[in-house]
């Protein structure tokens, strides 16, 4: 178990666990997901972490097929300018290694921002916690797990 799933767990949220064998040499670890588990990538959605001006770390859920807009974002999260955070930092920051870090149950709790489009679809695919592992629930449950706002993210 990873502590996103024991989060979902704990809240009593209804999800679902999806395996597949996790590539090393994977270009995209949210593509490999798509792909491995035949989902429209539209469905399948990355974690991100970016750092403010003022070094605050916030966290952006986007589709995998997606391009993070760093100024959309930033005016979604009302500040003046981002940047992608450091890996190590970001590994760091949540518990989670690179490729698998989940919005879920990370050790501190950052401001979170859900792209919009996962309004449009019954359930969306996050990182469970470790590659090769997905959680599929209802936006609005990430939504609520994680404080999150749902705004304009994406290129």
């Amino acid at each position: 178990m990873t502590p996103a799933i024991n989060l979902l767990k704990k809240k009593k949220i209804n999800y679902q666990i999806h395996s597949y064998e996790h590539d090393p040499r994977a270009a995209s670890y949210g593509l490999e997901a798509a792909e491995k588990l035949a989902l429209d990538p539209a469905r399948v959605f990355k974690t991100l972490l970016v750092q403010t001006e003022a070094k605050e770390l916030l966290v952006a859920i986007l589709p995998v097929k997606n391009s993070l807009n760093l100024k959309q974002l930033a005016s979604a999260a009302k500040v003046k300018k981002l940047e992608m955070a450091d890996p190590q930092q970001a590994q760091r920051t949540t518990g989670y290694l690179l490729g698998g870090i989940s919005p879920l149950g990370q050790k501190k709790a950052l401001r979170t921002f859900v792209d919009q489009s996962a309004a449009d679809f019954a359930t969306i695919f996050v990182s469970a916690g470790r590659r090769g592992l997905e959680i599929e629930l209802q936006a609005d449950d990430l939504l609520q797990l994680t404080a999150g706002v749902s705004a304009e993210i994406t290129a």
